[in-house]
């Protein structure tokens, strides 16, 4: 009896020394903060609420249906996904280690000549089980580690269908600008067929000298080459949209041009720590950041000593008559412990920990990027609505000069070459003008994006 007790009380000894070498050995990481301060908010703001799919507001019906089918067809957005789900099946591969490992086995011989051979083993079934107590977390460390990298990459799928929404934008809004000055140059074009019709007859009752028709067939050829290159650009962009949606550019796309939209009002930037939760870029950095953590763990645990438990369980017999009339099983358990690796694994524990340092910068500085590209579209756009502004009065301004110049030339009061100046540069006013209405639209485009959280796509609803 008393031996009985002693018994009982030494095994609750080594069940709690072993508890609380389990406790003493865990191993110890370091947080996963931020390593910043957090402004308090952004330089502006609007108060127009940011949609999840931002481009809605435009309230544009053809680029939702561009970006709608891109979505499902874009093949770089296709390839994301497909990262998605290998990192989801390495998490269940990383995760089976966590169970036991069942294997079958069968073996059949057969001994000639028999009276030879008449002990030799012919038929044997077997059943063996493997399995490793993961006393120190470092089996879970490395499941763990798996799922946050898993989570990254869901994060960069999301970040990359935020690209493509965007890229889809910028495109579509540069090819309508280009129709748009297209249309300009035609009018241009138009104008100074008009001028040089009106210059030539003028010249014919010798009111005017030659060299004024050569400046303004100059010209006429100026705004002729501007039409060339534009139609060029339109067939790039085109081709480039095509590729962004999943076509060969020889399909094309059908689509109507239109003028540039007006922009809606300024969206809500919202507080800078909002900004780096709703961030996909962001939050997949910080998903990597936490992934090093978990391998940092499971590097430190690899230190420690390591208990598997193997069984078998087979029958085996010379024919099959008698093969379930024998039977063996065996249960065996070991202990190892790492003793002299060469300082194999305390080096791999250096590299995941300055790994996991590197990582943790790279994330305080993807937040930074992140609050540069707010501020510095909330800025550009800005300043450039003061561009634009300056450009329609130069516009104006350079309208009146010419038509005055003109009407001073035609009563012989000026040169013609002050005319055709005038003339040049109210045209380049002009395109200017567009162009800087198109920048516009670019740097609102680049706010949204800055701002955008990521969007649920159909599929990762269907997943």
């Amino acid at each position: 009896m008393l031996q009985t007790r002693l018994k009982n009380i030494f095994c609750a000894c080594c069940t709690c020394i072993l508890l609380l070498s389990v406790a003493a050995c865990s191993p110890k990481t370091s947080p996963t903060d931020l390593p910043l301060d957090t402004p308090e908010t952004f330089s502006s703001t609007g108060g127009v609420p940011l949609e999840e799919e931002w481009w809605q507001a435009f309230g544009d019906e053809q680029l939702n249906r561009l970006i709608d089918y891109a979505i499902d067809s874009n093949f770089n957005l296709l390839a994301a996904w497909q990262r998605v789900k290998v990192a989801g099946a390495v998490v269940d591969r990383e995760t089976s280690s966590l169970f036991p490992w069942v294997e079958a086995s069968a073996q059949s011989g057969l001994s000639r000549p028999e009276p030879d051979f008449v002990g030799g083993e012919n038929v044997r079934l077997g059943l063996s089980a493997s399995y490793e107590v993961d006393l120190w977390g470092r089996l879970r460390s490395a499941v763990n580690a798996e799922k946050y990298r898993a989570e990254a990459t869901r994060y960069d799928y999301q970040t990359a269908a935020i690209s493509l929404s965007a890229e889809i934008a910028l495109t579509w809004y540069q090819l309508q600008a280009a129709w748009n000055l297209l249309n300009l140059t035609n009018n241009q074009i138009n104008t100074n067929e008009n001028i040089m019709r009106l210059i030539r007859a003028r010249f014919g009752i010798g009111q005017i000298r030659g060299v004024d028709i050569l400046r303004q067939r100059q010209l006429l050829e100026a705004t002729t080459q501007q039409r060339y290159q534009l139609e060029a650009q339109i067939g790039v962009l085109e081709n480039q949209l095509s590729v962004l949606l999943g076509r060969t550019p020889q399909e094309g796309i059908n689509y109507q041009p239109d003028t540039l939209p007006e922009l809606p009002g300024l969206p809500e930037t919202g507080l800078p720590g909002e900004l780096i939760t709703r961030r996909p870029d962001i939050q997949q950095s910080f998903s990597l950041l936490n992934a090093a953590d978990r391998d940092l763990a499971s590097a430190i645990s690899s230190q420690y000593p390591r208990i598997s438990i193997n069984t078998s369980y087979a029958v085996r017999s010379n024919n099959f008559q008698n093969l379930f009339s024998q039977w063996a099983y065996s249960l065996a358990g070991s202990l190892t412990a790492p003793i002299f690796y060469g300082g194999q694994l305390s080096a791999e524990v250096d590299r995941t920990r300055a790994f996991k340092e590197q990582l943790m910068y790279e994330y305080g500085q993807s937040v930074l990027v992140a609050f540069q590209e707010v501020e510095d579209a909330l800025i550009l756009e800005q300043n450039q609505r003061e561009v634009i502004r300056s450009l329609e009065e130069q516009v104006d301004i350079g309208n009146r000069a010419y038509e005055q110049l003109r009407i001073e030339y035609f009563n012989g009061l000026s040169d013609y070459l002050a005319v055709l100046t005038e003339l040049t540069q109210v045209q380049q006013l002009q395109r200017d003008l567009l162009n800087a209405r198109q920048l516009l639209i670019e740097y609102r485009i680049n706010l949204y994006r800055a701002l955008a959280g990521g969007f649920e796509t159909d599929r990762e609803q269907q997943s």
